[in-house]
């Protein structure tokens, strides 16, 4: 049964189970009102009856039936008894014996004497009269009362069965309603898949059930979506920053092998080697921090840098290895030892993806590092001489695969500037992308200050 059935179901067996409650208990108390109005009505004849036959002395037996015939209400086979004090009926000329003796001596011992005899009604007094003692006794069939308890009951089950359909609709119109969130959020879910993890269902501004499953579904989609990039691209980016390094290791060692070479030529082969293994040992090791994406484990990594060295090894490896130069100037005065906290391995990671980048959409022309000191913040900006960044593409560069190296003949992963803005979010930093007017992009990397 679906959950709308359900909730449709449960509400109306709540609301007709307390209707059916209001309903009997509107049925029982008129039922004994319209009892206790009847041995009232019982209980005034007995007295009406008293006063004409017992103290109405100088009035014949008939006169007094007369009256009471023309202006009393006969009711439903009433029945009217005056008993003397041997119990025998008197005055009014019925004298058959209509109740027991038992009965009579009981009205006498009580005083008042009420009671039901199957569907007719019984009312006694004990009366004291200067003639004697007597008992009166009446009794008459409520037919009116039952009639209208009938009635009531009809009405009362043809009311309770439509609005048992009434509520039975209203309630599946109301769970379908209440529901109808979580189908577009069943819908939505189907949509997700390996081919577009970057889905995320919608989220409203109620603070209900539905909308923290969605917040809970979504944030569980980020995850997803992070170790599902990670597992694809780990590999890819394992290359993009490994490449140099085993290129170099491999061209070393082919070149000492080319031909015999003394014990100090082997020496300093072997000690470049060992300097690109040691360079990959510490790639490797951002790599796998960076592939973790564990904010904790980055933040225990976090140390003390000095980030004029740091641009200074940048510099020297790009114009070493790759014979490429880098300009860095510091534009207003900064700390003799401007220091950050950071990781020295990924925050290299980082620069240098974006100067590959720059280097890459500016045909290998000279790329500048400007270094700004703000109030709590450095600032630094790296621009190149390229075409610059469409409108359209700057909230695309650091997605995942996107690349515009092929648009202009190079090659490209489409990861760099992704994992670059990765590795400055885990830095609790900020990259942005602006055009020149002159033509060229700067990227702005904001770095806290220790």
């Amino acid at each position: 049964m679906k959950i709308k059935d359900r909730i449709a179901l449960y509400f109306t067996l709540i609301s007709t189970s307390m209707l059916f409650a209001v309903l009997c208990t509107v049925y029982f108390t008129f039922m004994k009102f319209l009892e206790a109005d009847f041995f009232e009505r019982l209980t005034d004849r007995t007295m009406v009856t008293a006063k004409l036959y017992l103290e109405a002395d100088e009035i014949s037996r008939d006169a007094l039936n007369t009256v009471r015939h023309k202006y009393l209400q006969k009711l439903n086979g009433e029945v009217t008894r005056i008993y003397d004090n041997k119990n025998r009926a008197t005055f009014i000329g019925d004298s058959a014996q209509y109740w027991t003796p038992a009965t009579i001596d009981q009205v006498r011992q009580k005083g008042r004497l009420k009671y039901t005899d199957g569907q007719r009604q019984v009312v006694g007094i004990y009366y004291k009269d200067n003639q004697g003692d007597f008992v009166i006794l009446a009794s008459a069939d409520d037919q009116g009362s039952h009639n209208r308890l009938d009635k009531l009951l009809k009405i009362m089950i043809f009311v309770f069965i439509l609005i048992s359909l009434i509520v039975l609709l209203l309630s599946r119109w109301v769970a379908q309603k209440m529901l109808k969130p979580l189908q577009k959020f069943m819908l939505e879910v189907k949509q997700a898949g390996s081919q577009n993890m970057e889905f995320r269902v919608e989220e409203n501004h109620n603070r209900d059930e539905i909308n923290l499953i969605a917040q809970s579904f979504n944030h569980l989609m980020e995850e997803l979506e992070q170790a599902f990039i990670l597992q694809k691209t780990f590999v890819a980016n394992a290359s993009h920053e490994l490449r140099t390094p085993v290129t170099r290791i491999m061209m070393t060692a082919e070149l000492a092998l080319s031909k015999e070479r003394d014990q100090a030529a082997y020496q300093k082969v072997i000690s470049s080697v060992l300097e690109d293994a040691e360079k990959m040992e510490h790639i490797i090791t951002g790599l796998v921090a960076l592939a973790k994406m564990d904010l904790e484990l980055i933040n225990s990594q976090l140390v003390p840098i000095r980030l004029d060295n740091l641009l200074y090894k940048i510099q020297n490896e790009w114009k070493s290895q790759k014979n490429l130069d880098l300009k860095i100037t510091y534009q207003n005065p900064i700390n003799p030892k401007p220091e950050i906290l950071a990781n020295a391995v990924l925050l290299q990671i980082a620069l240098d993806n974006i100067i590959s980048n720059a280097f890459k959409f500016s045909d290998n022309q000279e790329v500048n590092i400007t270094i700004d000191a703000i109030e709590n913040d450095f600032l630094i900006h790296i621009t190149d001489s390229g075409s610059g960044i469409s409108t359209d593409e700057q909230g695309e560069i650091f997605k995942p695969f996107y690349t515009r190296a092929k648009a202009h003949g190079h090659n490209g992963e489409g990861m760099g500037l992704y994992m670059a803005q990765k590795i400055v979010d885990l830095l609790k930093g900020e990259i942005t992308a602006t055009n020149l007017e002159h033509g060229g992009c700067t990227f702005t990397v904001r770095l806290a200050k220790l």
